[in-house]
């Protein structure tokens, strides 16, 4: 019976914490924050932005891009890590960056209060994929079952508060559809 129940209780954890499907940081190998500075949770915004870099179709190119965004936000713009909480690579995978507990540095006057997912390519010119839309879908319903979102959190394209083109004509048009979508951010 001890054993059961100490069983039924890994299961509880490991459910709990789960990683939602996504590559983490260390599977990446990314570099270690520098600092870190912790999210209220639940969050009730997710804002949707692109990377405007070139696009990846497979789990290495799409690695070896994230390294290269890290670097050059750590490198260039003295971020304490990667700006991005996600990102959602043409290869259908999501790959951690500062995460659901973490402040990230993606969106101006909003990093504390949101989650950023980046999808990696310009979507102005890239049409972002099925497989690519239904691995956020499943991040964002992960997100909710984990207390890391509330119920009826929303979400936005970064255009929406910052003057930007992010996340792209293409990208914009779809997450436009989805039934979070937060048309007026006055709202927020």
């Amino acid at each position: 019976m001890r054993v059961l129940c100490c069983f039924i209780f890994v299961l509880f954890i490991e459910w709990t914490y789960a990683d939602c499907g996504v590559v983490s940081k260390k599977e990446w190998d990314g570099l270690a924050a520098l600092q870190v500075e912790y999210l209220p949770r639940p969050i009730n915004l997710v804002i949707i932005e692109h990377t405007v870099t070139p696009f990846c179709e497979t789990t290495a190119k799409c690695k070896e891009r994230i390294r290269n965004i890290q670097d050059y936000m750590m490198d260039n713009f003295n971020f304490p890590d990667i700006g991005y909480s996600f990102m959602v690579g043409g290869d259908g995978k999501v790959y951690e960056g500062v995460g659901w507990l973490h402040v990230g540095a993606h969106t101006y006057g909003y990093n504390r209060k949101s989650i950023g997912i980046a999808f990696i390519g310009n979507y102005n010119n890239d049409t972002p994929t099925s497989q690519q839309l239904e691995a956020v879908k499943q991040l964002l319903k992960c997100g909710v079952e984990q207390g890391h979102l509330t119920a009826n959190f929303h979400v936005i394209g970064h255009k929406q508060v910052l003057a930007t083109e992010s996340p792209g004509r293409k990208l914009y048009n779809e997450i436009r559809r989805w039934p979070q979508w937060l048309d007026k951010v006055d709202q927020i």
